[in-house]
C-alpha cells in the first residue's frame, strides 16, 4: 500500500468535520471559517523521549499524542477545533501499526469535538507525533492565560495529582511494580488506573471552559509537574504563589507506589508531572461556583494555595508543608536528561 492509499484508509476513520471546517483533510490545505477568536498550539511525542513501544501500545500513542496537545487548549479555557497532525514512522512499522496509531488519535477526536483537519505522514529515525491544535472562543479576552493572577486569589487544582508519575514507576521499575502487588494482587486494579494516567491522560476541556466562565484569572496544565507549571505562573503574572503541601489532592495508590519506591509521595505528586489536570487562580468568590460547576461535570476541585504580592521580590512559587519546610520545586524539563516516559 502506498502513501496515499494509507492516508486514505486513515481518514475513512476520522469522525465528521467540525460546522467551522469547510475543507477538511485530502487537498493541498484545509479551509476553516472560525466564528471568533482562535487560540493554537503545538505538541510533541517522540519514541525514547517521551514513550517507550515496549511499555505504550499503538494506540496509546495516538491517543496521548492528540490528548497532550489538547491539554493546551484546556488551560485557555477554549474549545477544541482542529488539529493537524505530522507522523514520522520508522521502517519496520507496517501500515496495519500506523493505522492502530490513527486509530488512537480518531477515537480521542471522538470524544473531544476535534477535527482531525489535515497533516503529513512520512519516514522517521523514531516514531514521532507532533499535533498542532486550534481551540476556540468568541472573543481575545475569553482566553485565560498565564498572567492573570493577582494577589488575594486562591489557588486551585482539578482531579488528583501524582498518578501518572506512580505511573510511570510502575512501568519502568520492575522492583517498585513488585513491591506494590504480585500480577495476581488486590493491587492490579488499581495498578492498571495509575499505569494508565501516564500512558493515556485525559484533556480537562470541560473543566478549562468552566473555570474560564466563573472568571479564572490564570491558568495552566499541569504536565511539567504542579511546582514547574506554579513557576510559570508566578513567572508570568509577577507573583508569589504558595502552595499548601498538605493540601495537594493525591492520586488513589500514589502513596503505596511511592512507599514501594522509597520515594516520598507529596514530592512526587509536585514534580512528577504528566498529569494534565489544570491549576488556576480564581477570585476568593468565585471558588464556590467553580467547585459546583466542576462537580456538575464529574470533575473534583480542590484549592491548594493562594497568590500573594512579591513585595519588591522576584516572583516564585513555594510549596510548603505545614511545619514550614519546603518541597524542592523541581518541575520536568524537556532538555535535561529524563528517563524515558
Amino acid at each position: 500500500m502506498g502513501e496515499f492509499e494509507l492516508l486514505a484508509l486513515l481518514r475513512g476513520r476520522l469522525p465528521a468535520a467540525g460546522p467551522q471546517v469547510r475543507l477538511g483533510s485530502g487537498d493541498d490545505a484545509a479551509v476553516t471559517v472560525p466564528g471568533g477568536a482562535v487560540a493554537t498550539s503545538v505538541d510533541a511525542l517522540v519514541e525514547g523521549v517521551h514513550f517507550r513501544r515496549e511499555t505504550a501500545s499503538l494506540r496509546q500513542i495516538g491517543r496521548k499524542a492528540l490528548s497532550t496537545a489538547l491539554s493546551d487548549l484546556a488551560a485557555m479555557g477554549a474549545a477544541a477545533g482542529e488539529a493537524y497532525v505530522w507522523l514520522g514512522a520508522p521502517a519496520e512499522i507496517g501500515e496495519a501499526e500506523l493505522l492502530e496509531v490513527g486509530e488512537g488519535l480518531a477515537a480521542v477526536a471522538g470524544e473531544t469535538g476535534t477535527t482531525i483537519t489535515g497533516g503529513d505522514l512520512t519516514r522517521a529515525p523514531a516514531l514521532s507525533l507532533a499535533v498542532t491544535v486550534t481551540g476556540h472562543a468568541p472573543r481575545p479576552e475569553d482566553f485565560v492565560t498565564r498572567a492573570g493572577a493577582r494577589p488575594g486569589d486562591a489557588l486551585v487544582v482539578t482531579g488528583a495529582l501524582g498518578g501518572a508519575a506512580a505511573g510511570l514507576l510502575l512501568l519502568e521499575d520492575p522492583l517498585t511494580a513488585d513491591a506494590f502487588g504480585p500480577e495476581d494482587g488486590p493491587g492490579t486494579a488499581l495498578a492498571d488506573a495509575l499505569r494508565a494516567r501516564q500512558l493515556d491522560p485525559t484533556p480537562r476541556l470541560a473543566a478549562g471552559r468552566a473555570l474560564a466562565a466563573v472568571g479564572a484569572t490564570a491558568m495552566i496544565d499541569i504536565s511539567d509537574g504542579l511546582a514547574g507549571d506554579a513557576r510559570h505562573v508566578a513567572a508570568a503574572s509577577d507573583a508569589l504563589l504558595l502552595v499548601d503541601a498538605e493540601a495537594i489532592p493525591l492520586a488513589p495508590g500514589l502513596a503505596a507506589v511511592a512507599r514501594a519506591a522509597g520515594r516520598d509521595p507529596l514530592e512526587l505528586a509536585a514534580s512528577g508531572g504528566e498529569d494534565y489536570e489544570l491549576l488556576a487562580a480564581l477570585p476568593p468568590t468565585a471558588v464556590a461556583a467553580a467547585r459546583q460547576a466542576l462537580a456538575a461535570i464529574g470533575t473534583p476541585l480542590t484549592t491548594i494555595g493562594k497568590v500573594e504580592s512579591t513585595a519588591g521580590t522576584p516572583p516564585r512559587a513555594e510549596i510548603r508543608r505545614r511545619d514550614g519546610a519546603a518541597i524542592p520545586a523541581r518541575g520536568f524539563d524537556q532538555l535535561r536528561p529524563h528517563r524515558h516516559r
